[in-house]
């Protein structure tokens, strides 16, 4: 019989260290057995310099949950045009601790403290992101411009 995972400091500790060494600076600890499944839940580490290009999933079963259970989060959406249309702060015991992002709606989150974790979770099976579920309008994780672009995002919460 499988045992319950017990999710805890030190399991938050593991794998935001690993994100700490990672090229991308940031890690996923997966809960759901593989990429296969229905139910896809996992600990995302992000480190404060780790770019997540805008993105959204067009699948209407592909809506995603966010939950912060570590340092901060940014929560930046758009329209088409890649214009903000939206913002949110995360952080535990904060007036907001999560996001539930449709299916559609493009969006980002960006760390704002080294060690942030969150709890995510989205329809399997997984599937890499369609040509049109990409901001045209944002660069890509690795272009010369993605840390600037990043800046500029982190700036809508220079004040928190």
């Amino acid at each position: 019989m499988k045992q319950p995972l017990i999710i805890d400091a030190t399991l938050l500790d593991a794998v935001s260290a690993v994100a700490r060494t990672s090229p991308r600076r940031r890690q996923n600890r997966n809960f759901h057995s593989d990429d296969r499944a229905t139910c896809h839940r996992l600990l995302n580490a992000i480190e404060a310099d780790s770019y997540l290009p805008p993105h959204r999933h067009n699948d209407p079963a592909k809506g995603e949950g966010i939950i912060v259970l570590r340092g901060r989060i940014g929560a930046v959406f758009f329209d088409d045009e890649g214009r903000v249309i939206g913002d949110a702060l995360l952080e535990p015991g904060g007036a907001v601790v999560g996001i539930d992002v449709p299916s559609g709606a493009y969006h980002t989150v960006l760390a704002l403290d080294p060690g942030t974790v969150i709890f995510e979770t989205k329809a399997g099976p997984y599937m890499p992101l369609g040509p049109d579920e990409h901001a045209p309008w944002a660069p890509a994780e690795g272009a010369p411009d993605a840390a600037a672009y990043l800046q500029t995002l982190r700036n809508l919460f220079s004040s928190t």
